[in-house]
């Protein structure tokens, strides 16, 4: 493959989110950034979001587009954390309760969420983003009332009502010694298998975790039921002339979508620390959309290494920008510069054209 073989595979855009992430790891010992820090937290980054950027992929394959509906997904995973704290679990089996109640919960809400859907095809990715608001507000409400009871959870000066942040720690989340001697508090599965390498803590367990997803959603798309999906978002005039159940596959595909982000963001938390209720799950619709854009998706298919390079850019970027340019500016305005290079990045992925690259 000669260099303009390798551009036109690659993409221009992909490309030169590249190069920039590839600059700013230069830069960072320039800026006072530690480059081993740099590097851990891009990899820890990954980690947290590869799953929610990976539960887009059912709805894109079956010619649902993207799904800005993200945030009934993420409520799903949501409710089954809390519910698992509530039930006290801890420790692995906690975690494992609750990527099954929030699974569980998301078969429910991804199937009157595909349901809606079914009754605009064309028109999907608009109303979606609306559906995740309107959800995400009613959720607001559902979270005073929902009866749980464990101090943690619940708001301390009323005794009921959820917080908007709830702990972790206790849960998921384990001490662990870095290689300096230095404790930290880190996440069951980020901690899992865990190693250093020149200082750089590998978070093993998601990233094996993410295989094993992307393995069964790769062995998936290739039974007949995948396959029929696939033919679906391709062409649903020959799909429907072969007799498959466009509408069935589309609901299938809206589940499946809203069940991997369920879990997704039960991964996020265990690592983040803490269960962000209310308005939070609507700052994960973007990111992952952007993310899957910038890693060469297209309207109607993508690919798993879409899913591996598009997150590792659209992080990387969003991590490195703020701290080298505060480093190099030597005034704090990490907060303002991510806000611009994430909401930046996030209006070029979803104006270039996703037909084509």
């Amino acid at each position: 493959m000669n260099i303009k073989q390798f551009i036109n595979k690659a993409g221009w855009a992909r490309l030169i989110i590249g190069i920039f992430l590839i600059l700013l790891f230069v830069a960072a010992p320039f800026a006072g950034v530690s480059l081993a820090s740099s590097f851990e937290n891009v990899l820890a980054r990954f980690g947290m979001f590869s799953i929610l950027v990976l539960s887009l992929v059912p709805m894109l394959q079956t010619g649902c587009g993207l799904n800005f509906g993200l945030p009934i997904g993420v409520v799903a995973g949501i409710l089954g954390g809390v519910t698992s704290m509530e039930m006290g679990l801890k420790g692995f089996f906690g975690l494992f309760v609750a990527m099954v109640l929030g699974a569980l919960i998301a078969v429910v809400f991804g199937y009157f969420y595909g349901k809606l859907l079914n009754k605009i095809i064309g028109d999907e990715m608009l109303i979606s983003t609306y559906v995740g608001y309107f959800f995400t507000a009613f959720m607001c409400i559902a979270y005073l009332f929902l009866p749980y009871k464990n101090p943690v959870s619940v708001l301390s000066y009323g005794g009921s009502g959820l917080r908007q942040q709830i702990p972790v720690s206790d849960f998921w989340m384990i001490n662990s010694q870095r290689p300096d001697g230095t404790r930290e508090s880190v996440g069951l599965l980020s901690n899992f298998l865990s190693f250093s390498i020149f200082g750089v803590k590998i978070p093993v367990g998601m990233y094996l975790f993410f295989a094993i997803l992307a393995f069964l959603v790769w062995g998936f798309f290739r039974t007949k039921q995948g396959t029929a999906m696939t033919a679906v978002g391709s062409n649903p005039i020959y799909a429907k002339a072969s007799g498959i159940n466009i509408n069935k596959v589309r609901l299938q595909s809206v589940i499946l979508s809203t069940v991997i982000a369920a879990i997704g963001i039960i991964v996020y938390q265990q690592s983040y620390g803490f269960i962000q209720l209310y308005q939070a799950p609507l700052a994960f619709t973007f990111q992952t959309v952007a993310a899957l854009l910038i890693g060469g998706a297209s309207i109607n298919s993508t690919k798993l290494s879409h899913v591996i390079i598009g997150t590792f850019l659209f992080q990387g970027i969003i991590t490195l920008t703020p701290t080298v340019i505060n480093g190099l500016m030597a005034i704090d305005v990490s907060d303002i510069i991510r806000l611009i290079v994430t909401n930046g990045m996030i209006v070029f992925a979803l104006t270039r054209r996703i037909d084509n690259d």
